[in-house]
């Protein structure tokens, strides 16, 4: 699973990882949690290349529920507002949390093969418009 997700997030982001954009993790290393599917991997980047760790000496987390990751990853719902809510939450060294967060607010949807592109922005707008229906009948 690992090997898979690394080489998937290596190809996908080649163009990011080339251009240096994901040098904020070189020689550190952040958590990615999904709390509500109890799914978590260790993120850094060495040489222009992502890799993943069940288990690492992390300096900062990210926290959230699989809705708010979508959200954020299909741009439907500004970075800023999703943790100005604690909706995602930054724990640790809160400078990195903050430069990680900029460098996913920066990363060019149209970098993505316009399949994945597609797919995120689909599945986003209906757990938006789920939301905002929720929402409205409260």
């Amino acid at each position: 699973q690992r090997l898979a997700l690394e080489r998937s997030l290596n190809q996908v982001f080649a163009e990011a990882l080339s251009d240096g954009a994901f040098d904020v993790l070189d020689g550190h290393w952040m958590k990615l949690e999904v709390a509500d599917l109890g799914l978590a991997w260790c993120l850094t980047c060495e040489r222009e290349q992502l890799r993943i760790a069940a288990q690492a000496p992390v300096e900062v987390t990210i926290r959230g529920n699989w809705r708010e990751f979508l959200l954020l990853a299909s741009r439907q719902e500004d970075p800023d507002t999703l943790f100005f809510r604690r909706r995602l939450v930054i724990e640790g060294d809160t400078e990195l949390g903050l430069a990680i967060k900029n460098l996913i607010d920066s990363l060019d949807p149209d970098t993505l093969p316009s399949w994945l592109w597609k797919l995120l922005q689909g599945a986003g707008e209906e757990v938006a418009a789920a939301g905002r229906a929720q929402a409205a009948r409260a």
